[in-house]
């Protein structure tokens, strides 16, 4: 009888583990009880796990919440590196409290570990819930808590592309889109969700964003009383990419484990192809403009103040893309706000140079930006023919010194570096 050949045999699909529990502001107690949670996914089969918002700690207080804050490298986010190291696995800190130098607010930040013990990523929770309404009720977020003021790229690990993000998170869907269109494959949104919009929203929305993004998504709770002012919700899920929850925790302390099969993935974004069915040209692109596209000014010394630094040529305005184009007019209005103001201009003159017989001395489609005053040329259709006698006359002999340029480099570069 003939043995089986075991390469025919499919490799079995990653798994991941979700973790739901409730901190307080113990510290070594909400540790050990995530240890042993992290502890329970790993001999399930988890290879990367994931922890809940404010998983280090839940104050009683803002000044609490703030005063017991760490910095990155202080021992809590160590005693979860050494964990993960301990166990070969990739841990997800949700959300830490993170000090920040001369603030007396904290950063709520999402660390992700791998299974050597070293940090691959951090985002920083850009979203925060600010409700105020004049002698009713003050729940702001803001008065604790620095927005971040960037999304990540996606993380590669052993399951996946991950993205980043926590709780309130959720509630945008551009920021799972431009994350998807990055190529995640998973959506994270560790959360401390209460328990009234728990009820209302929690499991609507997280399937909203696996259904609209196509990707699986994965969501760490806290759960139950905190302290007398604060309970969550809890029901920590992962959800596929076509909208079904396939795994939960029960009620109480608990890990809940799920297979990621990225070919099931695949298949769902081949059979319902809503990507390529997009209508930019409508409603915009979405994308995350924390990760530079198009063209962007750029600080290295081998390119003058004031020059772009290409990703790609583009001679002509009609090859740019249309995401390409809000980028570069975005810029466009960056800078002319600055110019404006140096130069204490009244107006602008913004000319685009498309093609040669456009100007362009450099074959890539630029824009020019021109401070103006009031009767600087008394007949504005002048305007083009004194460039060109500047030009002219420049090329001859009055061309500034580099040192000259250098100076004026260094004054406008202060505007964009603040």
């Amino acid at each position: 009888m003939s043995s089986i050949d075991a390469s025919y045999l499919e490799q079995p699909n990653p798994i991941i583990g979700v973790c739901q529990l409730t901190c307080t502001v113990d510290k070594d107690k909400n540790f050990q009880i995530s240890r042993n949670l992290i502890e329970k996914a790993k001999n399930k089969g988890a290879k990367v796990i994931f922890l809940p918002e404010a998983v280090d700690y839940i104050g009683e207080s803002k000044q609490q919440s703030i005063d017991m804050a760490e910095d990155l490298n202080d021992i809590t986010i160590s005693k979860y590196q050494d964990l993960a190291k301990q166990l070969g696995v990739w841990i997800s800190v949700g959300g830490f409290h993170q000090k920040v130098k001369d603030e007396k607010r904290v950063l709520n930040t999402h660390v992700m570990i791998d299974n050597t013990g070293e940090i691959k990523s951090t985002y920083n929770k850009t979203h925060l819930f600010d409700l105020d309404i004049p002698g009713k009720v003050r729940l702001c977020e803001s008065d604790y808590t620095v927005p971040g003021d960037t999304m990540v790229s996606p993380v590669e690990t052993p399951v996946g592309k991950v993205g980043l993000s926590i709780c309130y998170d959720l509630r945008f869907p551009e920021m799972s889109t431009a994350l998807a269109k990055e190529g995640a494959d998973i959506l994270t949104y560790p959360s401390a969700f209460t328990v009234p919009t728990g009820m209302a929203h929690w499991e609507v929305l997280l399937r909203s964003r696996a259904i609209e993004t196509q990707c699986y998504v994965v969501a760490a709770a806290q759960t139950g009383k905190h302290n007398e002012k604060r309970q969550s919700y809890g029901h920590a899920m992962v959800v596929d990419p076509w909208g079904t929850v396939i795994a939960q925790c029960r009620e109480g302390t608990d890990v809940c484990v799920a297979e990621i099969d990225l070919s099931y993935l695949k298949s769902v974004r081949a059979n319902m192809p809503i990507w390529s069915h997009r209508r930019p040209d409508l409603y915009g692109e979405i994308q995350n403009l924390s990760k530079s596209t198009g063209c962007s000014v750029d600080n290295e010394e081998k390119y003058q103040f004031g020059h772009f630094a290409s990703l790609r040529p583009a001679e002509r305005l009609c090859d740019l893309s249309p995401t390409e184009i809000s980028d570069l007019f975005n810029t466009v209005q960056t800078v002319s706000n600055v110019i404006k103001k140096h130069f204490n201009g009244t107006s602008l003159t913004v000319a685009v140079q498309d093609g040669k017989d456009a100007g362009q001395t450099v074959m890539h489609v630029h824009v020019h930006i021109l401070p103006r005053r009031e009767q600087d040329i008394p007949n504005n259709d002048d305007i083009y023919h004194e460039l060109e006698k500047h030009d002219k006359v420049m090329l001859q002999s009055d061309m500034r010194s580099e040192e000259e340029m250098e100076k004026e480099s260094s004054e406008l570069r202060k505007y964009f570096n603040s």
